[in-house]
C-alpha cells in the first residue's frame, strides 16, 4: 500500500464529514499536525468534535478550527491561553467536556486497545465524577470513564519510513501516541521520510500498521507560545 501523499489536502481526501469525531496529537503548540490542520480548516468541514489536549492557541493550531467555528465540542483537559475558546464556552457556542490529562491519554490509548472503559480514581468526588458509574474496590472509590474512538486521527511525527513506520522527537511525541491507535484510520505529518530499513526498529514508536496515509509537512517555522526574556545582568556585559 502507497502511504506517502504529495500534500495535506490529498491526504484527507475523501476522509473528512461534518459531524465526525478527530483525535489530534500535540500539547500546545508542541508536535501539532499544523498542516493537517490547516488543510481541514480549508476543507469547511463542520460540527467536528475534536479529542486533544487543548485546542492550541489563538489563530494557531486547533485554535484556527475554533476561529472559523468548524468545532462543535472540544474533549480536552485544558482550555488556557485561548480566548477565543474561554469566549465560545462561556457564551455556550462550544461543547467542552473537560477531562483530567492522564485520564485522557488513557481513553485514547484504551480506545486503541479495543477496551471500552475503565476504573479511575481521578476525579471522584468532584464535577468530573458527575453522570459516572462508581465502583468500589477494596473499600475505594473509582468512576468508570469510557474509552475514546474517533472517525480520524491527526498526528505529528519527526521521523518515518516508506511503510508508516515513525519516531516523534522527544516531547513532541505526548499525545500524538495514544492518538494515532485511537481512530478508524490515522492520518501522519512528519519531517522527513527515510527507505525501509533505515530505521533502528528498536528505537521506532509507533508501528506503521497504525499509519494509513502520510505526508511531509517540513519546512516548519517553529511557533513559540510565550517568549521569556531575562534581564541582562551586569555580569553578562562584563
Amino acid at each position: 500500500m502507497k502511504k506517502l501523499y504529495p500534500n495535506a489536502e490529498a491526504a484527507l481526501d475523501g476522509l473528512l464529514q461534518d459531524g465526525m469525531t478527530i483525535c489530534a496529537g500535540g500539547f500546545g503548540l508542541c508536535g501539532i499536525p499544523e498542516r493537517l490542520i490547516d488543510a481541514i480548516q480549508a476543507s469547511g468541514v463542520k460540527d467536528l468534535t475534536i479529542a486533544s489536549n487543548n485546542a492550541g492557541i489563538d489563530g494557531e493550531g486547533l485554535g484556527k478550527l475554533l476561529r472559523s467555528r468548524q468545532v462543535r465540542k472540544m474533549i480536552s483537559s485544558y482550555v488556557g491561553e485561548n480566548k477565543e475558546f474561554e469566549r465560545q464556552y462561556l457564551a455556550g457556542e462550544l461543547e467542552v467536556e473537560f477531562c483530567p490529562q492522564g485520564t485522557l491519554a488513557e481513553r485514547c490509548r484504551a480506545g486503541g486497545a479495543g477496551i471500552p472503559g475503565f476504573y479511575t480514581k481521578t476525579g471522584v468526588g468532584t464535577k468530573v465524577a458527575e453522570g459516572k458509574e462508581v465502583k468500589v474496590f477494596d473499600g475505594q472509590e473509582y468512576i468508570l470513564e469510557r474509552g475514546i474512538r474517533a472517525d480520524l486521527s491527526i498526528i505529528k511525527g519527526w521521523k518515518a519510513d516508506e511503510a508508516g513506520n515513525l519516531i516523534f522527537r522527544k516531547t513532541a511525541r505526548n499525545f500524538n501516541q495514544p492518538m494515532a491507535t485511537a481512530a478508524n484510520i490515522c492520518v501522519a505529518e512528519v519531517e522527513e521520510i527515510v527507505p525501509v530499513g533505515a530505521l533502528d526498529p528498536d528505537q521506532i514508536h509507533l508501528p506503521g500498521i497504525y499509519v494509513k496515509r502520510m505526508i511531509v509537512g517540513a519546512p516548519y517555522d517553529k511557533k513559540i507560545e510565550f517568549r521569556t526574556v531575562r534581564q541582562r545582568a551586569d555580569s553578562d556585559a562584563a
